[in-house]
């Protein structure tokens, strides 16, 4: 069962479609705020690539406080790609993986994919690590909806400069994000639960 949480701003529901970092709909208050070349030479970091808008508290967001994970959810529905994966459905895959697992199994399973996925100073195929929708791992939909999917995110997002590992006190607060967006989108028991598999037809020749 999953759950939809509120559209800030009035924004319309996404239909599922081709979505990436770059996408935007800033007449829906949907923006990108992956810096250019070019905001990056004004000091401008943290303003919509396209329509320069400044919308962010990047100060306090990146302050990575856990108390204040409310606030940071807001901030980042003002992106596309993160909005989108705030309310895009899961694929039934996904759902079932994360009912198998629990909320004590899943947790693990979000600290060993950062750790893995982003955790290095270099990750291997930094940028592309992380599939986009549809996926049949939840925990993927979590990365692009609190901008743990790569480093470049993570930098821009939470403040942690790419080219050097994350601390452990880092890996815990990213982890905390990932798993509380699957808390609230996913209805878990603890411990796990049975879920018959999905099983896909084989169309027979006829």
């Amino acid at each position: 069962m999953t759950s939809i949480a509120p559209i800030p701003g009035g924004a319309t529901p996404l239909e599922p479609l081709k979505v990436t970092c770059l996408s935007e709909d800033c007449e829906n208050n949907l923006h990108c705020f992956l810096a250019t070349k070019q905001l990056r030479a004004a000091n401008q970091v943290g303003r919509c690539r396209y329509c320069n808008i400044d919308l962010i508290d990047w100060s306090r967001v990146q302050r990575r406080d856990p108390n204040d994970v409310t606030f940071t959810f807001q901030a980042m529905r003002n992106e596309y790609i993160r909005h989108y994966f705030w309310h895009v459905p899961f694929d039934a895959r996904a759902i079932n993986y994360a009912r198998r697992k629990g909320r004590r199994r899943l947790g693990e399973a979000v600290r060993k994919r950062l750790q893995t996925g982003i955790g290095g100073a270099a990750p291997y195929r930094d940028g592309r690590q992380t599939p986009l929708h549809p996926t049949p791992n939840p925990i993927h939909y979590a990365q692009h909806a609190t901008a743990t999917c790569c480093r470049r995110c993570v930098q821009e997002w939470h403040g942690i400069p790419e080219g050097r590992p994350l601390t452990d006190e880092e890996l815990q607060y990213l982890a905390a994000l990932a798993m509380q967006y699957l808390n609230e989108r996913l209805t878990l028991t603890e411990a796990g639960e049975r879920v018959p598999p999905i099983h896909v037809e084989t169309p027979r020749p006829r």
